[in-house]
């Protein structure tokens, strides 16, 4: 017996089987969903950066010429003649230093004054503006040198002395007796060091100037050997009151550090504009100076200073 039909408020006049009931989503394929993982966090590229800046501090520019002056000066003044001329290139990125010592007696042309010895360039300046000796003297080595050089560092000799003493001293060798001392090594505190540089009765210009070129090696060499690091700060006190010059303080530690590297690595190429390159005259007045033989000069300051 079949049981009537029943109306439903649906609609239905009968209940639908559940084997037959539809699903709306049913119509539709799943997607599978991947579980997300979280972003990968970019690396922070700050740190390679800032060794790059490093770099470019401590390498660039390529080059840098210094004019390094040690002066006589008169008590109270600073209008003593340069003794010492020595022309500094720095090449960071090899490291490579070279050093030309210039002779005091050379004749050149003094821009503004006219032809006397390079080392009046000093003081005809200072005695007219004091403090522009240094770069009157610069003015005068870019005229007669053709080098593209504008810092320079002036020393008096008390100072020179205040420096050796805070490097405690300097040990040399000597092939042969010289300055004043026998041949074989030597250990010079800062007032034999001095004499040694300045000495002037056993031995001429020449001599006087590769004395202080070895002065200058020796203590730059003991200061890159890590056992003496610890007088670093006595020698940095030592120059801030020693030294007059234009290069800027961020300069320093750029140049100290690869004249440290050239030191240790043996690349300081040290030169002096000696007897091969010059003629002994006496003038009329009867002054003794050296006549420069520009075509021997030119050259060799191209190999040590030129880009």
């Amino acid at each position: 017996m079949s049981q009537p039909n029943r109306t439903y408020p649906s609609g239905n006049t009968a209940p639908v089987p559940p084997s037959q009931k539809t699903d709306p989503l049913s119509h539709y394929q799943p997607i599978p969903v991947k579980s997300l993982k979280p972003l990968p966090r970019k690396r922070r590229r700050w740190g390679w950066w800032l060794v790059v800046l490093v770099l470019v501090y401590l390498l660039a520019p390529l080059r840098t010429n210094l004019l390094v002056l040690g002066t006589d000066r008169t008590e109270g003044m600073n209008i003593g003649r340069s003794d010492t001329i020595l022309l500094l290139s720095i090449v960071p990125l090899q490291p490579y230093v070279s050093m030309l010592s210039i002779p005091r007696d050379l004749w050149v042309t003094i821009p503004g004054v006219g032809e006397d010895r390079i080392n009046t360039a000093h003081f005809y300046a200072e005695a007219s503006q004091p403090g522009s000796g240094p770069d009157a003297t610069l003015e005068t080595i870019r005229a007669n040198f053709g080098v593209r050089v504008s810092r320079y560092v002036s020393i008096n000799f008390d100072g020179f002395v205040e420096m050796i003493d805070a490097v405690g001293g300097v040990d040399i060798e000597l092939a042969q007796a010289e300055g004043g001392l026998p041949a074989g090594k030597h250990h010079l505190d800062a007032g034999q060091a001095l004499a040694f540089v300045r000495e002037r009765y056993s031995s001429d210009d020449f001599y006087r100037m590769r004395h202080g070129q070895m002065v200058v090696q020796a203590a730059v060499g003991k200061m890159a050997n890590p056992a003496n690091w610890w007088r670093w700060p006595g020698l940095v006190s030592a120059l801030s009151r020693a030294v007059n010059t234009n290069v800027p303080f961020y300069d320093w530690p750029r140049l100290g550090l690869a004249l440290l590297r050239a030191a240790l690595t043996d690349t300081i190429d040290a030169h002096v504009i000696d007897r091969d390159y010059v003629t002994p005259y006496t003038t009329d007045q009867g002054a003794n100076i050296l006549l420069p033989n520009w075509d021997a000069i030119h050259p060799l300051v191209v190999e040590l200073f030129a880009p």
